[in-house]
């Protein structure tokens, strides 16, 4: 969802902006422009000169816009990198022992891992995922666990059996893990 926000977001903001810098170029090349352009012809200018010399005797004015300015697209590149950003893994690369190497998805991995530590006593529901390189992955892990559940050895079976083995079976040196544990919550209910 949040995603989806972003795009739009980018999205209208990128039409709003060429739309402006489309008028202005049009208005600027003495081509005509629309009625609802500020601007009229070749002789328009963006700031007027009472409008550039209005603060002129104000020292802080021109270092403040300019620093305002400099804060909005460091902003605005900030934003536009965090969409282009993969939050998950998509493949791992995986040893085959024959020099070569193989391509395992992320997700075929990611849900090994959490069905195998489903699958633990004490444990409700896992959720894996994967980040970092391809050749040197890291796991996310959030596990939901039973009321009656030992945390101490939920996390050393996690770590034990369902993370040494997709570290062995996909031939990684290490598979680093942050492990988040959460006690799984119940309504109350009424006994009679």
């Amino acid at each position: 969802m949040l995603k989806t926000v972003n795009r739009v977001l980018l999205g209208l903001a990128g039409l709003v902006l060429l739309a402006l810098g489309g008028a202005v170029l049009a208005a600027g090349l003495g081509l005509s422009v629309p009625s609802w352009s500020p601007f009229d012809g070749k002789g328009d200018v963006l700031l007027s000169e009472a409008a550039r010399t209005r603060w002129r005797d104000d020292g802080w004015w021109w270092p403040t816009v300019v620093a305002a300015l400099a804060v909005l697209v460091l902003l605005a590149l900030w934003w536009l990198l965090a969409q282009l950003r993969r939050a998950r893994l998509a493949e791992v690369l995986v040893d085959s022992g024959d020099g070569e190497g193989a391509l395992l998805r992320g997700r075929a991995l990611e849900g090994a891992v959490a069905s195998e530590a489903t699958l633990m006593d004490g444990v409700q529901r896992a959720q894996v995922r994967l980040t970092g390189r391809r050749g040197a992955p890291e796991a996310r892990v959030g596990l939901v666990l039973e009321a009656y559940a030992d945390p101490a050895q939920a996390l050393a079976g996690l770590t034990c059996e369902a993370l040494a083995h997709a570290r062995d079976s996909a031939g990684l040196a290490a598979l680093p893990a942050e492990v988040r544990l959460r006690a799984v919550r119940h309504r109350a209910q009424r006994v009679t």
